[in-house]
């Protein structure tokens, strides 16, 4: 199974840059609730890393531009995807469930519950 996780930022220096400015300055209007539980300021996160890097699914990364660009698509970002046998994106995690979350924690049990 495939997993693609699309940000609700564009890709690039600038903007990594500027995204990062954001969550120190006003974390509370930062609009990817995605890029603030799974990465900290600057480093990803400590539990999050650990699942990642366990999962037996294939997991892809995306920034919006970057997820346009290649699937030829416009979501509501953020989002969680999956891929099925035809290479058919279906949502996985909504913009609204993802922005009601505050840790990875509730990202990965949400993960593995929706997976299985």
């Amino acid at each position: 199974m495939k997993i693609v996780f699309v940000y609700n930022a564009n890709s690039g220096l600038m903007n990594t840059v500027l995204d990062i400015g954001h969550k120190i300055i006003s974390p509370d209007t930062y609009e990817c609730n995605l890029c603030a539980i799974t990465y900290g300021v600057l480093t990803e996160n400590k539990e999050w890393k650990a699942f990642r890097e366990s999962s037996k699914d294939e997991l892809e990364f995306l920034h919006k531009d970057e997820f346009e660009e290649k699937y030829q698509q416009v979501r509501d970002y953020p989002i969680v995807l999956v891929s099925n046998t035809n290479n058919e994106l279906s949502e996985l995690l909504d913009k609204d469930e993802l922005n009601k979350m505050q840790t990875a924690k509730q990202l990965i049990q949400k993960l593995q519950a929706t997976i299985k």
